[in-house]
């Protein structure tokens, strides 16, 4: 079974077509740049395209950077905040002439990784961080999402998390695997304390590198990197969009 999957991220809109059975992708990956500011025309528009790229018809399942609930945005922390109150799944629809199925994008890679990738089989409580322009983040509870979580936006020496220990701002810090680590600690610290959580998946950009920083880390609880990473929240979208969108036969 097939169905179309995008993740739509600070830096690139991305789709696949997925083989939901297996968790991979049927099809070479389809990248666009996410457009400068991204606002409601701008992205959809984008979407159009990798949709037109692959000629698809049917399902749709749609990762995006921001609290999802019943189709519509509430937030909008690394997207315009023209956003806000917008319908975005009727815009998708509308613009692909295909049914969509909306989720916030770190919930999406976390539904992969729970299905296919680090934390298949794993049960307790599973918190999956994707960790690249900001800091996105799922929680599982016996397999089962929590959605919607912006546990990334906890507030640490008076700043959001996501500004201290994204990818993003280790960039802009020109900061080493090493140094930035000890920023990560802090916020991965602060979130165990409150959580408890039994495994920790990191995903996202970072992911890349866990060798390069996971030494430095001290946090009390077992830490893996993502399986699929950047492939996860395509995957993860279509998983989704297969569990809530009829597929035609």
């Amino acid at each position: 079974m097939h169905v179309l999957g995008i993740d739509i991220g600070g830096s690139g809109i991305k789709g696949a077509v997925v083989d939901v059975a297996t968790g991979t992708l049927a099809t070479p990956r389809h990248r666009i740049p996410t457009p400068e500011p991204a606002t409601p025309e701008a992205v959809v528009e984008t979407v159009a395209r990798v949709v037109q790229h692959f000629a698809w018809q049917g399902p749709i399942g749609c990762g995006f950077p921001a609290v999802v609930k019943g189709g519509i945005i509430h937030t909008a922390a690394n997207i315009s905040p023209r956003w806000i109150g917008t319908n975005g799944q009727q815009m998708f629809e509308q613009a692909t002439g295909s049914p969509v199925a909306l989720l916030n994008d770190a919930d999406a890679a976390g539904l992969a990784e729970m299905r296919h990738g680090a934390g298949q089989g794993r049960g307790g409580l599973v918190l999956m961080l994707t960790i690249g322009t900001g800091i996105g983040t799922a929680l599982f509870i016996d397999g089962r999402l929590v959605p919607n979580t912006e546990l990334g936006h906890i507030e640490i020496r008076g700043k959001d998390a996501e500004r201290r220990a994204s990818d993003a701002a280790r960039e802009r810090k020109g900061l080493r695997w090493r140094a930035w680590a000890a920023d990560l600690d802090e916020y991965l610290r602060r979130i165990s304390a409150l959580l408890w959580p039994d495994l920790i998946i990191i995903g996202g950009g970072a992911s890349r590198e866990f060798e390069k920083f996971a030494p430095h880390l001290s946090v009390h609880v077992e830490l893996l990197p993502a399986v699929l990473r950047n492939e996860a929240g395509m995957i993860g979208a279509a998983l989704y969009a297969h569990e809530h969108v009829p597929v035609a036969a």
